[in-house]
């Protein structure tokens, strides 16, 4: 006895609309769930926001800042009645707090922190207003529940290109501190764990980084994902896809609804030789992104080899 067919007409079938995720697609939180299991069931997980730095000129350094550089601090301009407050965005914090009050009313605002609530930028807002209603010295203020509904980091600050100091440990922490035992094996343990790293200066949001005994080049980009994969592909098929000599594109991390690509580099490279090689590839991948032609058959399985070798963060 033949099967019933379970397929839809045309007239009946559902759409997702552009922009939204599917409850059988996978959930875009890397969970590996199908979304419908997973953020996008009732009660089940809090909302999801697939890119919630989008809009901030500096989105790329911050992503970078959140989930690849150990190490860096920058200045985070406010806007109005907070205006004159010092607020200093950091890649990580002791004990990975979500935000310190100095001695001095100045804050520091942590990236990389314990707690998921589904909106990063959300749950930085909640914090942000939280330390600077709190008193000078105040210490460490901590997010341990869903903030709700509220500003976001985009509604608290001046947008616009954050400078971006890289350090080579966690000294900063402690620069205008008594030194203390517990603060020392703190710190000790941090810089211990602290991968040496540099920022490029001719490009935004690419890093150089040593692990152990290799170099990679980190660079967050902030084109559509199937857009980059296609002139990616595009300049793999070409050749073009070489940073330095001997450099090799071997994959990239997916964090925030943004695309890192990552590229192994020869042993002692260091980042000033990126300079130059960044900048121009930079032009070759700008060239290849206005191509809109189909990609050949080579291409789309350079693409597929690209989309395989993808590591998302969460």
């Amino acid at each position: 006895m033949a099967k019933k067919n379970r397929t839809k007409s045309s007239g009946t079938a559902t759409e997702t609309p552009a922009g939204e995720v599917g409850p059988r697609q996978p959930c875009p939180c890397g969970s590996g769930k199908r979304y419908k299991a997973c953020h996008g069931a009732a009660g089940g997980a809090d909302v999801f926001v697939k890119r919630p730095f989008e809009g901030l000129a500096s989105e790329c350094d911050v992503v970078a800042l959140r989930e690849l550089v150990p190490a860096a601090t920058a200045v985070l301009p406010l806007k109005g009645e907070y205006a004159d407050r010092v607020v200093k965005l950091c890649s990580l914090l002791p004990g990975a707090a979500p935000a310190l009050v100095r001695d001095s009313g100045e804050v520091w605002l942590g990236l990389q922190v314990q707690h998921a609530y589904g909106d990063p930028a959300r749950d930085l807002g909640a914090v942000l207003e939280a330390a600077l209603a709190a008193e000078p010295g105040a210490g460490m203020i901590g997010l341990t529940s869903n903030p709700g509904q509220g500003p976001r980091l985009q509604d608290l600050v001046v947008d616009g290109d954050l400078k971006i100091e890289v350090h080579e440990g966690f000294e900063f922490w402690v620069s205008d501190m008594e030194a203390s035992s517990e603060l020392a094996q703190a710190l000790e343990a941090a810089d211990g764990a602290a991968a040496p790293t540099a920022r490029l200066t001719e490009v935004t949001a690419a890093y150089w980084t040593a692990m152990g005994s290799k170099e990679h080049l980190r660079w967050v980009m902030p084109e559509p994902e199937d857009v980059l994969l296609d002139a990616l592909a595009r300049l793999h098929v070409s050749g073009d896809d070489v940073i330095v000599p001997d450099a090799r594109l071997v994959g990239m991390f997916r964090a925030h609804g943004l695309l890192a690509p990552v590229w192994d580099l020869p042993v002692g490279t260091g980042p000033e030789p990126l300079e130059d090689a960044a900048t121009t590839f930079k032009a070759k991948l700008d060239a290849a992104l206005a191509n809109t032609a189909d990609l050949t058959t080579e291409e789309r399985s350079a693409r597929n080899g690209l989309a395989n070798r993808q590591v998302t963060i969460r």
